[in-house]
């Protein structure tokens, strides 16, 4: 299989990475926010009941979770396109 078309081999399988890291991501955050909040549900920036300091925390947690799952699960499925055809996705 030539580079190229590992290339867009490699795409569609992407974009369904990169759903599947979102809703683990979703997933993870939930189960994070619940532990350490003691809430079931993380604040909306429009909840007025919450405070500046609690939406942002949540916020950012909310994205390095979902920016650490989804790089892994990139690297994991670059490294497989590489393992089945010899080549890595750019």
């Amino acid at each position: 299989m030539s580079n190229r078309i590992g290339k867009v081999a490699y795409k569609p399988v992407g974009v369904l990475l990169g759903v599947a890291a979102g809703t683990v991501a979703g997933a993870i955050f939930r189960q994070v926010w619940r532990i350490a909040a003691g809430e079931g549900d993380a604040p909306s920036a429009t909840d007025e009941e919450r405070g500046w300091g609690e939406i942002l925390a949540a916020a950012a947690l909310q994205g390095a979770i979902f920016a650490v799952v989804h790089s892994a699960v990139a690297r994991g499925g670059a490294v497989g396109v590489r393992r089945l055809t010899g080549h890595w996705p750019d």
